[in-house]
């Protein structure tokens, strides 16, 4: 569900001192365009530079996402922008993020993109998962699979993002891509991210069976057992038939259509 927006001359003012603490006198700020899971999301610029500025205030249901994306922040080197600072001000947190000049990956088939999300992922499964509080795969997912069985096949103590939008990935000026927007990052099996992958490719036009070619592209996928995949299908297609269910808007649906298209190819194919 989406979260209403407010700018940041609405904060109060013992909030907003304690940012320009860190930044000095803002100038501007312009609104994010993408992800409306935070009160505050906004690109702000002082003479001293510019962060991407996110947060909710502390008594919100998800404030939790706030504190995993600082608590995972210092892990991150190479894979998403750095966190420059945190405020916890005034009944407000706030994360200033360094600002990555991009645009959201293309994930439409034949994309240039797609090599780089790749490298992306695979730069990822190289990364050791820290030593923090993390929810696990099978946690997460226990309520979705269709055999309690099926649970161990996700389980795993591999550092992953789990929400692959192409939104969440950002593409520098150079061609490498960024992945942002780590609050559901999750402690589990080194392929999920993959499959998770699979799903918004399948989203965005690409056949199950080109989706899987992409995902064949990182490592920990091409180890990945063939029934735990399926098992992965299924549980992502219950997963995205609640959330459509319960919230029909087209993106919903469409992934919902993405995850069901993934399994049934999976039932028929593998």
């Amino acid at each position: 569900m989406s979260t209403t927006r407010i700018g940041l001359d609405q904060l109060p003012a013992d909030t907003l001192s304690a940012v320009e603490r860190y930044t000095g006198p803002l100038l501007t700020a312009v609104e994010a365009t993408e992800g409306f899971n935070s009160e505050i999301a906004v690109r702000a610029a002082s003479a001293a530079g510019a962060w991407h500025i996110k947060g909710l205030r502390t008594d919100h249901p998800r404030a939790w996402t706030q504190h995993r994306e600082a608590t995972v922040a210092p892990f991150l080197d190479g894979l998403a922008p750095a966190l420059s600072w945190r405020v916890e001000v005034g009944g407000w947190d706030l994360l200033g993020f360094e600002v990555l000049d991009g645009r959201h990956a293309d994930y439409s088939p034949g994309s240039p993109d797609l090599p780089e999300v790749a490298a992306l992922l695979r730069r990822l499964g190289e990364t050791r998962c820290p030593g923090i509080e993390l929810r696990r795969a099978e946690q997460r997912l226990e309520s979705y699979a269709v055999h309690a069985d099926d649970l161990r096949f996700f389980a795993g103590e591999r550092l992953l993002h789990t929400d692959l939008n192409n939104a969440n990935v950002l593409v520098d000026r150079d061609g490498r891509a960024w992945l942002v927007d780590w609050a559901w990052a999750t402690r589990g099996a080194g392929w999920l991210d993959a499959g998770y992958w699979v799903i918004w490719l399948i989203a965005c036009g690409n056949s199950p069976v080109s989706a899987e070619r992409w995902a064949s592209e990182v490592p920990a996928w091409r180890g990945a057992p063939v029934e735990g995949v399926t098992a992965f299908a299924a549980a992502n297609r219950n997963l995205w038939d609640e959330i459509s269910t319960a919230d029909p808007v087209p993106w919903t649906l469409r992934l919902a259509a993405a995850a069901a298209a993934w399994h049934d190819h999976r039932a028929t194919s593998c």
